[in-house]
């Protein structure tokens, strides 16, 4: 199973962006996705997650200005990012809860990280 992430870069505060993830591989199910992200000198921290279901969980340093969505046909997660702010910028990674079989564990698995850069 793979995950790989998109869409970071540099943008200037007030701007957007959009993150992608997209998870490949032997999938039965995905039971949750989120995003992570983890800025120079501090520990990783949970920025959004979405069940399968689409119940979402934010940050409450985010709530307002990111949505968190996804799209169940093509096993992918979105991070639509607006209103950036220079305390945003981290390496953002996707992650998702997933089955590999009708029975069976759930499985943990991170993306590769992409970095966003929020500076003028």
């Amino acid at each position: 199973v793979q995950l790989q992430a998109s869409g970071g870069g540099l943008v200037q505060p007030g701007e957007s962006l959009r993150l992608s993830c997209a998870a490949s591989g032997s999938i039965f199910s995905i039971n949750a996705m989120g995003w992570y992200r983890q800025a120079p000198g501090k520990q990783r921290e949970l920025v959004a997650t979405i069940t399968s279901a689409g119940s979402t969980n934010y940050a409450d340093s985010v709530k307002g200005r990111f949505t968190i969505s996804r799209d169940n046909a093509k096993n992918t997660v979105y991070l639509q990012m607006n209103s950036l702010k220079p305390e945003d910028t981290a390496v953002y990674y996707c992650n998702a809860l997933l089955t590999r079989a009708i029975t069976g564990p759930v499985y943990n698995y991170w993306g590769q990280g992409t970095l966003v850069t929020v500076s003028s």
